[in-house]
């Protein structure tokens, strides 16, 4: 394995824990700065090197988890976040990458809220659904909570269906308050702003939200063109004249130096503001020019967001400990006596690799400082030599892992060192908790920290042990804080997901390489496990989508003994071994094809309509470029209508659509 795609499989892991810490338990582990800087390096390595991209990077998604408590809610259109840039040249390329698309924006600036995303979505001016972000796509219903707020309207101005979208977020002086009644108390004070705003809103008592005085701004329609609106700014003037609290420092600029005007302003008086902002947020503000621009896979061309530089404070390094991650590769982290950043208490950093701490020279006992990075990512930023006392211990490299005691290795020359031994338990832990989780095996109740428990206890050592758990049942109640309730409904959901289609359990088989996206293609094309056992490296290859390195790495699993002996055993605990989905039968019209649904769909929802055309070999994306072959329109289908017959696209009715589906 290349030290490239060793790195990219690190800071796959580095944020995909950061993001499950951030949205499940609404708990910051590292700074959004750090976050940001492991994002952008893991964007330029997939984009440098895209034979090692996984399908399930933290690039694809927008990343979160939803909590199982809560009622999920599919978002029509997903919630997409925003690039991120960290200095003035980084915003003025982001200026002239649109110049260089022949557009000469005006932009509308503002300020970024340090809170809670949120859906409000409105029928007939009555508001009937709350939703948090979550992954994007699908977030969780928090319409009790929403309806405490007292700046969301439950009514308004105007009978209109709609769906905005804004950030819910708590003022310091009601922190302050609630710190000064929770100290009374005996109780942890809250730590910052945005974190008590999380917690607030996903409380299922809706008389804690009710407590806590939340707030809220409203900053985005997701469909302006639909209510004649041309600009941002003009959505925005809508939105407030509907009811909606809308922030009074946006401002329309006319140029990229009225933007790093705004921007010097609002850094400047940052601290007198009654909210926390971590940036400022840029976008193009007329939307022709916004849909021309269009999306990457994740984020809006046409808007970014400056990120503020970190705080740094001082503590002291007393200790580096090592931990084992699922390939082996072993972190040194620095123990750091409890410090408040930004709001946080970090106790914890990581210092990556041997190279990292001795280029830094550090040393247990060091005074370092400490920057949570982009309000996320604890980073320890350099260590003030002049503060040492000449008691302080040199790091010293560890050679034998902290776990099962194996001797250590470098592959090739690589910087990082690994535990050689396949079998050793903290990676076992890795493997079943990716085994369990929701884009696998979807075992709801079946959490990181139970896995570990059960792990430690015993219970589980493998992932087939997984499907033993019911004869332990009695065992499990008796310890603390599993209840005859909670393990009833974890036998329940373990028997649930024998039922999951293929492509879900080879995706939570954890085959290098084979990302859920991937599972779905090899699943849906060899239906069967045990057909899948038995295909070669060629017919692999062949498939659309799957190249060598994916193809090499199917075959070298099921040509592994353990794991065929794996695949046998599950299939005698009755797990599903077939493809359940809609097989995809390729159509000459669909085949290959680009198509963009648009405007109010009456016979299909907007789902039903993409998955119609995935199965007979198309595809959707949600802008409409040159590169579209055909619009299907819905009622009042607005600007991407007009884009595509001033494009002289192929337009097809959603009757239209219909019928040329049920001729087939």
């Amino acid at each position: 394995m290349s030290d490239v795609e060793l790195r990219i499989e690190e800071l796959t892991k580095i944020l995909n824990d950061a993001n499950y810490s951030y949205y499940v338990n609404a708990n910051s582990i590292i700074t959004d700065q750090e976050y940001d800087k492991y994002m952008r390096e893991l964007e330029e390595l997939e984009e440098k090197y895209p034979s090692y991209a996984k399908e399930a990077s933290p690039t694809k998604r927008v990343g979160g988890e939803v909590i199982d408590s809560f009622k999920k809610v599919y978002h029509e259109k997903p919630m997409l976040s925003l690039s991120d840039v960290f200095s003035e040249s980084e915003v003025i390329s982001f200026h002239d990458r649109i110049i260089k698309e022949g557009i000469c924006p005006k932009y509308v600036c503002e300020l970024k809220i340090d809170g809670l995303s949120v859906s409000l979505l409105y029928k007939n001016g009555l508001l009937v659904r709350g939703a948090t972000r979550g992954d994007g796509v699908v977030g969780e219903d928090i319409t009790h909570n929403v309806k405490t707020i007292k700046s969301i309207p439950l009514k308004l101005n105007q009978p209109v269906d709609i769906e905005v979208r804004g950030e819910i977020f708590m003022n310091k002086k009601t922190l302050e308050e609630i710190n000064v009644e929770r100290i009374k108390n005996h109780e942890k004070p809250l730590q910052n702003t945005r974190n008590a705003a999380v917690g607030s809103i996903r409380q299922l008592d809706s008389r804690i939200a009710a407590k806590r005085n939340l707030d809220s701004f409203i900053y985005h329609l997701p469909n302006p063109e639909d209510y004649g609106i041309k600009t941002h700014i003009e959505a925005l003037e809508f939105m407030k004249k509907l009811g909606f609290k809308v922030n009074p420092n946006n401002r329309l600029v006319n140029d990229i130096h009225e933007v790093l005007d705004f921007i010097v302003e609002k850094t400047d008086t940052r601290n007198q503001l009654l909210y926390d902002i971590d940036g400022i947020v840029i976008k193009v503000n007329d939307l022709i020019q916004q849909s021309d621009l269009g999306y990457t896979a994740k984020y809006p061309k046409w808007a970014t967001a400056y990120k503020f530089p970190a705080e740094e404070v001082l503590t002291k390094l007393t200790d580096i400990i090592f931990t084992v991650g699922r390939t082996g590769q072993i972190t040194p982290n620095a123990v750091l006596d409890p410090v408040i950043v930004m709001g946080s208490t970090i106790s914890r950093a990581t210092l990556h690799n041997e190279d990292y701490v001795k280029v830094k020279d550090l040393r247990i006992g060091d005074t370092v400082s400490i920057r949570k990075a982009g309000d996320v990512i604890p980073e320890v930023v350099e260590v003030k030599k002049e503060r040492r006392t000449g008691l302080e211990k040199e790091f010293v490299m560890i050679d034998k892992c902290p776990i099962c005691d194996s001797v250590l290795a470098k592959k090739g020359e690589q910087v990082d060192y690994f535990c050689v031994n396949d079998h050793c338990s903290s990676r076992k832990i890795e493997g079943l908790i990716h085994f369990a989780s929701r884009d696998a095996m979807n075992i709801e109740g079946l959490g990181e920290k139970i896995i570990e428990d059960f792990f430690n206890f015993g219970f589980i050592k493998e992932v087939s042990d997984i499907y033993l758990l019911q004869s332990h049942r009695e065992d499990l109640t008796r310890l603390e804080g599993y209840g005859e309730k909670s393990i009833t409904n974890l036998i329940d959901a373990i028997e649930k997901s024998k039922e999951n289609s293929l492509e879900k359990l080879l995706f939570g088989l954890g085959i290098s390489h084979v990302g859920s996206k991937t599972a779905k293609v090899i699943a849906s094309h060899f239906h069967t496990i045990d057909c899948l056992m038995h295909v070669g490296f060629e017919e692999l290859n062949s498939i659309r989508d799957i190249g060598d390195v994916i193809a090499k790495s199917v075959v070298s699993y099921f040509q592994d003994e353990k794991n065929i002996c794996l695949i046998q055993r599950l299939k005698e605990f009755g797990l599903n071994m077939e493809y359940l989905g809609k097989k995809i039968v390729q159509h000459p019209f669909f085949s290959g094809k680009t198509f963009v649904l648009t405007g109010s769909l009456n016979m299909y929802t907007r789902d039903e309509g993409k998955a119609l055309i995935e199965s007979f070999g198309g595809k959707t994306v949600e802008s409409v470029s040159k590169k579209t072959d055909c619009v299907i329109v819905g009622e009042n289908p607005g600007g991407k209508y007009d884009k595509a017959v001033n494009l002289g696209i192929k337009i097809l009715t959603e009757k239209e659509f219909k019928e040329m589906i049920d001729s087939i």
